[in-house]
């Protein structure tokens, strides 16, 4: 999966923890904030140090944040931007072309790299400020081909309720390989024999119901939290824009 634009390099298969949260919110702002995108090294400090999106919550300063994007750029990963000025530099990724996966794949990829191992369900709702995803069907065809590839891991099947799936830019003494369960109770198929003939239990029906409800009040939240993370980062800018302001009116 690797795109033959740049220079061609070593693929790169493992990441630390610092270069997979630098990663991520470069994907991430340059979705959600392509206003603001390419990053300011302040930027995107504050964006690894956010408490929402993100797991664990860290507490970078700028020069660890500068040394993980120079690692980052000697994997042809990164790349710094000068501004006409000269005076900003900014950073932004080269995930897109150094890897070809879809819109849907690389914005998966992006939450995986900033929270971690999560549900098939919590993964869909995380992303949908990053891309629309139809259905879980969709999402399940679109993580096959990273399962495939060797960057996913799942721990069951991916038609099974209840499975989780991560990244695998772990390293090695991280240990975070998922075991692959088969008790994972299997997805639903309105094909089946017994789903046929079997109705649902008003409690069934109440539960179904009650779990939609939870998906979408998990969205809109989701989606608060985006809207508050572009707020901050908004205000952020707009404080570094009044700083350079008052420092060339000598203030």
């Amino acid at each position: 999966m690797i795109n033959d634009e740049l220079e061609p390099m070593p693929e790169v298969r493992q990441l630390s923890a610092r270069q997979r949260r630098v990663l991520g919110v470069l994907l991430e702002k340059a979705a959600t904030t392509p206003e603001y995108y390419p990053l300011t090294l302040k930027a995107l400090t504050a964006g690894c140090n956010q408490k929402n999106n993100r797991s664990p919550v860290v507490d970078y300063d700028e020069d660890q944040a500068l040394e993980t994007l120079d690692e980052l750029r000697k994997l042809g990963l990164a790349a710094v931007v000068h501004t006409e000025s000269g005076r900003t530099e900014r950073y932004r990724h080269y995930f897109r072309k150094r890897y070809s996966f879809s819109q849907i794949q690389a914005a998966a990829l992006t939450e995986l790299l900033l929270r971690g191992r999560q549900s098939l369900g919590d993964l869909r709702t995380r992303i949908s400020r990053f891309v629309t995803v139809d259905d879980l069907e969709t999402l399940r065809q679109e993580l096959s081909g990273l399962l495939s590839g060797g960057y996913l891991q799942a721990s069951g099947p991916l038609e099974r309720r209840g499975v989780e799936v991560d990244h695998t830019f772990y390293l090695p003494a991280e240990q975070q390989k998922l075991s692959w369960s088969s008790s994972a109770e299997p997805a639903d198929s309105s094909d089946s024999p017994r789903a046929a003939s079997v109705s649902p239990s008003p409690a069934a029906v109440d539960t179904s119901r009650l779990n939609d409800e939870i998906a979408q009040l998990q969205q809109q939240q989701a989606e608060l939290r985006a809207e508050l993370a572009s707020l901050r980062e908004t205000v952020g800018t707009l404080a570094d824009r009044i700083d350079r302001l008052c420092r060339d009116l000598g203030v």
